[in-house]
């Protein structure tokens, strides 16, 4: 539980980049290759500002991902990531107006419940086990 701050840093950044990119491509319209260079059609997605913006989060988001591997089980940190699903469905409804139907709402229920879940099971690397052994006293040793 040492690193879930990281954990956590590493889904905002990853939910926030998802709703970067979904404004930029919005705020693009509908794209179409008809007639355009598809080369240079893609560098005026990437540098578009909310897309660019976007993309720069996602390489944030994922040097906080690389940090909190190198100190926690993957099993127990990757799981953490499905988080982001809750965050930007729930921020794409305030924020988009997007859907947010009972099963959507269930999903989540079942998303958050498995996380939580997954963070009681899980310790980071370089956290020593406890391993419950019997002290034995030097004078025992002697006999």
């Amino acid at each position: 539980m040492k690193y879930i701050g990281f954990i956590l840093f590493t889904v905002m950044t990853n939910a926030a980049a998802q709703l970067m990119l979904k404004h930029g491509m919005m705020t693009m319209g509908p794209l179409s290759f008809a007639g355009v260079n598809p080369i240079l059609k893609i560098l005026q997605i990437v540098f578009s500002p909310w897309v660019f913006f976007g993309l720069l989060t996602f390489v944030i988001s994922m040097a906080s991902h690389l940090f909190v591997l190198s100190k926690v089980e993957l099993s127990f940190a990757y799981p953490f990531l499905s988080l982001a699903y809750v965050a930007v469905a729930v921020f794409a409804y305030f924020v988009f107006r997007e859907d947010l139907n009972a099963l959507r709402i269930a999903g989540i229920a079942f998303i958050c419940v498995g996380t939580v879940l997954i963070a009681q099971s899980g310790r980071a690397h370089d956290e020593p086990a406890t391993v419950s052994s019997p002290t034995v006293q030097t004078s025992e040793l002697t006999r």
